[in-house]
């Protein structure tokens, strides 16, 4: 049950993320691309990852999909989209469904690498997810975490100076 449950959810994903790409109207495309992300959402949930759940719904189909759209709504990019011509359609379809039969070959019969970590379920079932991914990320990643929070200081800081009409 719990595979034909995965199969159904992987197949709304699928063609979510083909109507992303496939929608004329950049606000549908969005709109499709939110589903894909709650998709996603129920694959972290039955990984047993419920924070990752909760964190690809609040920030990615929350709030990264509020920017897209206030985007599309400050660009105006609605009637851009009518001016679009679909150039090799049939050789993107094509490479699609070819990258979709692979995915499904090496998905069905491929081996598992058989590497294991330091964290096992009994150690996840005591402390949690939560406070294993914030003890991780705060002592053995803390470099690149605080270079990722400069960078988006700084990108902050040139949007508002680019969005800036007069001095």
């Amino acid at each position: 049950m719990e595979k034909l449950f995965f199969y159904l959810v992987a197949l709304v994903a699928v063609g979510s993320g083909f109507l992303v790409v496939k929608c004329r109207n950049p606000v549908n495309s969005a709109l499709a691309l939110v589903n894909t992300f709650f998709c996603l959402a129920i694959f972290y949930v039955m990984l047993h990852a419920p924070f990752m759940a909760a964190i690809q719904v609040l920030v990615y189909a929350g709030a990264i999909m509020v920017l897209i759209l206030f985007v599309i709504m400050l660009l105006n990019l609605g009637s851009e989209a009518h001016k679009r011509f679909t150039h090799s359609l049939i050789g993107g379809s094509i490479m699609g469904v070819l990258m979709l039969f692979l995915v499904f070959f090496f998905v069905n019969r491929g081996e598992p690498t058989g590497m294991r970590g330091n964290i096992t379920d009994g150690l996840v079932d005591k402390i949690g997810h939560t406070e294993l991914m914030g003890r991780t990320l705060f002592t053995e990643f803390l470099l690149p975490f605080e270079i990722t929070s400069i960078l988006l200081l700084v990108a902050i800081v040139g949007a508002v100076i680019l969005a800036k009409k007069e001095v």
